[in-house]
């Protein structure tokens, strides 16, 4: 079976890897791509051919398209998503799903009403690591949790490299929907959704602190999510210097503690009170269709019955959004 897949906005970083991973699944046709950037455009025609368009619409009318990609601004991947469902169309959508919670529940509810699928896409749901120690957690591995911890990090969107038609929007609280809370606060809201459930308070703090003269909203945020009898923790920041303490995942229990080592080499540890000190635990393969968000988007288009991954699915996201969205109010 191939796809034909279309791309609604190229002015998202993480577009170009993704659509590395889908050309090399065999299973998809990248039919075209729409941006209001020329540049983009060109850059995208260079690399996968296809048409392109200035505006999305004209994208959205190619009836061979059965699925989209959605890699725009998250102010615009909301309406956009929206329109992609009620034409029939699969959507993978870049995360955070969306920059305000009403767009998510509209893109949630227009997929459920047109049966189609909307995936959310996290880079961190890739590394077998973190699923593995999800697994484990939700088994009862080490007991019932009480914190769950994420802490994503790094110097900055322009220092860090990323394009400017990327920053460009990232500075932009209605695009974005805030600054670094929006950006990196989303992941540690995701995968406390999916260990811990809904929080029945959120409390936070951002701040800007003032090293980058062109940003006026925060570039450090942190939230505590409050549970009856657990805590989560999601910190972001556009300021650390160097990799220490970026995007390492803790997971506390009354039996044992799972630490995640970040990226796709990355190990899992696993101290319980027979193993205080800890020891790194053998990641079991997983299934081929996680592989890459590629594999695991065209395997649930193929079988209506393949559950997406907790990570990915649009009700955990939408649940996350909402503590964003209490979060968008603290800073």
């Amino acid at each position: 079976m191939t796809h034909k897949i279309g791309v609604l906005g190229l002015h998202h970083d993480h577009v170009w890897g993704n659509l590395e991973e889908l050309q090399r699944t065999g299973k998809a046709e990248i039919i075209g791509a729409a941006d209001p950037w020329p540049e983009l455009r060109e850059k995208f025609q260079n690399q996968f051919g296809g048409t392109v368009f200035g505006n999305y619409d004209e994208l959205l009318q190619n009836s061979d398209l059965t699925a989209v990609y959605i890699f725009a601004n998250n102010k615009d991947s909301e309406e956009l998503a929206v329109k992609a469902c009620e034409k029939g169309l699969h959507c993978l959508v870049e995360k955070p799903m969306a920059a305000t919670l009403d767009g998510a529940r509209k893109m949630l509810e227009a997929a459920e009403q047109n049966k189609v699928r909307l995936m959310i896409n996290w880079p961190f749901m890739w590394w077998p690591q973190l699923r593995h120690a999800i697994e484990l957690a939700d088994s009862g591995r080490i007991g019932k949790l009480w914190e769950v911890r994420y802490r994503a990090a790094h110097q900055g969107p322009v220092e860090l490299g990323c394009s400017p038609y990327f920053c460009e929007w990232l500075y932009d609280r209605e695009r974005n929907g805030a600054g670094a809370m929006m950006d990196y606060c989303c992941y540690g809201a995701v995968l406390c959704q999916v260990l811990l459930g809904s929080p029945e308070s959120v409390h936070g703090v951002g701040l800007n602190t003032g090293t980058k003269p062109d940003l006026k909203l925060e570039d450090n945020a942190v939230l505590i999510l409050q549970y009856p009898n657990a805590l989560g923790v999601t910190e972001a920041s556009w300021t650390q210097i160097g990799k220490l303490t970026a995007y390492n995942t803790t997971i506390y229990g009354t039996e044992g503690t799972l630490y995640i080592e970040p990226d796709y080499q990355g190990r899992v540890l696993l101290a319980t009170i027979e193993d205080y000190e800890g020891s790194a635990l053998e990641i079991p393969p997983s299934p081929a269709h996680l592989d890459t968000a590629s594999t695991h988007f065209l395997a649930a288009i193929e079988d209506p019955n393949l559950e997406l991954h907790p990570l990915c699915d649009a009700k955990n996201c939408c649940d996350a959004q909402a503590i964003l969205e209490v979060g968008k109010d603290l800073m």
